[in-house]
């Protein structure tokens, strides 16, 4: 009887020991979406390696929604707010489709941290209407911790590069998108940053980017979100 009891209390031991180390495993989760540059942008290639070097010993999930050529109202409207939808309903559709992919991955809230990497602006500003932009960016953000509980999300944004900024019909909105998005990510240094894009679109400047661009983009945004984690910032990354 004895030997049973002390069994007993071995088993008891290691459950709770096992139980505590779940409790204080540490795991990140990082939410990815955007339009076309975000779209062509593979995670896989340099953003996760350099996550997982980083935190060798950490969890890492990585959820990615895209699609190219889309307005930021299809990740945030809100009722009275002008549009440009050319059909009725469309509006925060890829929001929810982003979301979807979110709750189906695991729970926000089991997760030591949550960084939300963005990269829109382009459509935006080609269709000059920049000029609800950083409200709709806030309102987006604001959306997000909402709807995961959470008001400690890192956010990473990726500032579009400068093709449209030498284009006269469209250097205006370019340079407010631009503008807006280092204002909300300066806004708050401990929890979000921009990262810098105009010089991953080649010499010929297109609006995407090359194979090389994309890797190079892979490592900054994993560079900002590390140093967030780790609630630290670099002014390196912000040229």
């Amino acid at each position: 009887m004895k030997k049973v009891s002390q069994l007993l209390i071995l088993l008891c031991v290691s459950f709770l020991a096992n139980a505590a180390d779940l409790t204080t495993h540490t795991s990140h989760l990082f939410i990815l979406s955007g339009q076309s540059n975000m779209a062509r942008f593979n995670p896989d290639i340099s953003f996760t390696p350099a996550l997982k070097k980083a935190f060798p010993n950490d969890g890492i999930t990585v959820v990615k929604d895209a699609q190219g050529g889309q307005l930021i109202e299809r990740w945030y409207q809100q009722p009275g707010m002008e549009s440009m939808a050319s059909k009725p309903g469309v509006t925060n559709d890829l929001y929810q489709r982003l979301m979807g992919k979110v709750k189906a991955a695991t729970s926000a809230a089991a997760y030591s941290t949550v960084t939300f990497i963005w990269m829109q602006g382009e459509s935006d500003a080609a269709k000059h209407y920049a000029d609800l932009y950083e409200t709709r960016l806030r309102g987006l953000i604001a959306q997000l911790k909402q709807d995961l509980g959470r008001d400690d999300i890192d956010v990473v944004i990726g500032r579009i590069s400068d093709f449209g900024v030498r284009r006269k019909k469209q250097s205006r909105d370019w340079e407010m998108i631009r503008n807006a998005q280092v204002q909300v990510a300066e806004a708050d240094s401990s929890h979000s940053i921009w990262v810098d894009t105009d010089d991953l679109n080649g010499d010929v400047d297109k609006l995407h980017y090359t194979d090389e661009g994309y890797r190079i983009l892979g490592e900054r945004f994993a560079l900002a979100a590390i140093k967030l984690i780790n609630n630290k910032t670099s002014p390196l990354l912000n040229k």
